[in-house]
């Protein structure tokens, strides 16, 4: 059962930072969690890595917008999914951003390699281009003139370009999709990149552009910038530290990856394209891709431009972290889209979380507190109910791991539900209450509570992947100290001696604890950017008042992160004639690494502060709106220099 050191890579696609994701592009990260926390706990070596795609056409066009410089844009945007990651529990071991340059350094190096071995030549390309999905397409593949995968409008193109010649490698990779079942999964996928894509000969695939310039150049052409999805495919190697044509003991320790976790849209390019790629550059294919349904809202796919979205930290501050976790995992099935509405989600946190599970848990522990003052000794019974109990928790331990083998989450967590749903109907069949009242029924009480205690205990170690913060609760409750799964059979426990219990899931009310508080945010927002409209001037000033602020060029030297507060840096700034420390409230939008050597403007004459136990001296200046933030920058200066 247990596979002790045995490797598993995990990969989820990695998210475009044109904008800030909805719960539908959260969920892919949130179901590879739950299958790498599981593996870990069966004792595999785990690699889970994530991360963002921040090249391409639609996020120089977007920065543009915005008027800020792309890096800038995409270190924003990053920032804001690193964030709902790290809202939603998500336990990744690396996370790779296609701006590190020992990214950008390995994709130049592939392009010249491929280039050199004939599989990349240069031409013309002629045909259509969707700019939402940075993807080229034939006339035939159209949709009633739109993109195909978006809906989009698609523009005319026409440049020099590169292209990567697919014809030699198609045979072997048909060939290698029919005699491996599992790599592309589920079946229908599997089936429609058969019939759909790989029946006729497969066009070159267009792999560079000379019309944007946010990306990596070609080394020996570079008003040439490499085709975006090849820069993001090559993401799962080099996150391993891959060297063209150099040993990576990252790549010798995990690759090939166990599965590519990504959204069915975009299977073409992980089954096709990526794997021709790895047949190009002589390495192993990965062993499954595994294009996941979507999530839907009101059975549309979530678009912001249609603005039927949904956000992870909305729901979490509604419901909590754990049952937005549970909701996405237990409503999309392993092969079917599935849907979201608020109205949805109160409906199955009440039935699923507060009905069932916490309330078997207050329940449970409150008869426990009441009857035996929390300490309860193992005590087995051999009736009718409790043997089904018992024999109930062992059906579902070995579902529960058939079904998370093969990434049946959902399936998964009804198991356990199921389990729950049993242990409550158990509590009604033997009546603990009556049972109390006699002196003589007290040894048949403590087993009844013990069986509860047991199946209370298998259910949260089960699920301590999908809830992971609620499992712990739980088990710290019963004063469990481990969630081993070699922990799962029923009697484990010689005795339990309770600890406090909180209440887990409050039951809500479906327009009062969710819809109005949804509707009065949105009233909020509204209202804000009517009162944006008319933003009142602020009074005038003198050249005697604008004279008081020194303003001055300062190089940062360092930053960090500040120990006690997630939304400030920390910085050590030269001021030409000193240095100082200065904190600032910029985290979000700005990874503090990449802000060493920059010339920024500094108000050198504001007094002094401690900001949660840190000195600041002076401020950095910014420009903002609702959405991004940017440094002020004058990199033509000298730290020292007067700004006037």
């Amino acid at each position: 059962v247990f596979m002790d050191n045995k490797k598993f890579y995990i990969s989820t696609a990695i998210a475009y930072t044109s904008s800030k994701p909805h719960i539908g592009n959260v969920y892919e990260a949130i179901l590879a969690d739950s299958i790498a926390r599981y593996k870990r706990k069966r004792g595999f070596d785990v690699y889970f890595q994530t991360g963002t795609d921040e090249h391409g056409q639609k996020i120089q066009l977007k920065a543009e917008e915005a008027k800020i410089n792309p890096q800038a844009y995409v270190d924003n945007v990053c920032n804001q999914i690193k964030e709902t990651y790290k809202l939603m529990n998500v336990s990744y071991d690396n996370f790779v951003r296609t701006t590190d340059k020992s990214h950008e350094e390995e994709v130049s190096k592939v392009f010249e390699k491929l280039l050199a071995k004939g599989d990349i030549y240069k031409g013309t390309y002629e045909g259509w281009y969707c700019v939402s999905c940075e993807s080229f397409f034939t006339e035939k593949d159209l949709v009633d003139g739109c993109c195909p995968d978006c809906g989009e409008k698609v523009s005319k193109a026409k440049e020099e370009a590169y292209f990567l010649r697919l014809a030699p490698y198609q045979e072997r990779l048909i060939n290698h999709i029919k005699h491996h079942p599992e790599f592309i999964q589920p079946e229908s996928r599997r089936n429609e990149m058969l019939n759909n894509f790989l029946k006729d000969p497969l066009p070159d695939l267009c792999v560079s552009r000379t019309s944007y310039t946010w990306g990596v150049k070609v080394t020996s052409d570079p008003k040439h910038v490499i085709y975006v999805w090849i820069d993001a495919l090559l993401n799962y190697l080099t996150g391993l530290g891959y060297k063209v044509d150099e040993y990576s003991e990252g790549v010798d320790q995990y690759w090939p990856c166990d599965v590519h976790l990504i959204g069915k849209d975009i299977l073409r390019f992980h089954t096709i394209y990526w794997p021709i790629i790895l047949m190009a550059l002589d390495m192993p294919l990965p062993k499954q891709v595994f294009g996941h349904p979507w999530i839907l809202m009101n059975h549309g796919k979530m678009s912001k431009s249609k603005g039927n979205v949904i956000y992870a930290d909305e729901l979490v501050d509604l419901f909590g972290v754990d049952a937005v976790r549970y909701y996405v995992l237990h409503e999309i099935p392993f092969a079917q889209d599935g849907n979201i509405t608020y109205e949805l989600v109160t409906e199955r946190y009440n039935s699923d979380l507060a009905n069932i599970y916490g309330n078997l848990v207050s329940r449970t522990i409150a008869m426990c507190q009441k009857y035996f003052d929390s300490k309860i000794n193992k005590v087995v019974l051999d009736d009718e109910f409790s043997r089904d109990v018992i024999l109930t928790i062992e059906k579902t331990r070995l579902s529960y791991f058939t079904l998370m083998d093969k990434f049946k989450v959902s399936e998964a967590s009804e198991a356990v539900i199921n389990l729950l749903r049993r242990a409550n109907k158990y509590i009604d069949e033997t009546k603990p209450w009556v049972l109390a009242k006699d002196e003589a029924s007290k040894h048949e009480l403590e087993g009844v509570l013990y069986l509860l205690l047991e199946t209370i205990r298998v259910s949260s170690i089960l699920l301590e992947n999908i809830m992971p913060q609620t499992s712990n609760e739980i088990l710290k409750s019963l004063n469990v100290n481990s969630s081993d799964y070699s922990l799962l059979e029923f009697g484990i426990e010689e005795k339990y001696n309770l600890g406090e219990s909180k209440l887990l899931f409050k039951r809500l009310d479906v327009n009062k604890d969710v819809l109005d508080i949804v509707l009065a945010k949105e009233n909020k927002k509204e209202e804000k950017k009517e009162s944006k409209k008319e933003v009142p001037a602020k009074e005038l000033i003198s050249i005697d008042d604008f004279d008081k602020i020194d303003l001055c060029v300062g190089q940062i030297l360092e930053a960090k992160k500040h120990p006690k507060a997630d939304k400030l840096l920390v910085f050590k700034v030269d001021l030409g004639t000193e240095v100082r420390q200065i904190v600032s409230g910029i985290a979000s939008y700005y990874e503090p690494e990449k802000l060493i050597g920059k010339k920024v403007c500094v108000v050198k004459n504001l007094k002094p502060i401690k900001l949660r136990g840190e000195d600041s001296f002076g401020m950095l200046l910014c420009a903002s709106n609702d959405e991004s933030l940017e440094l002020l920058n004058v990199d033509k200066l000298n730290p020292g220099d007067i700004i006037s």
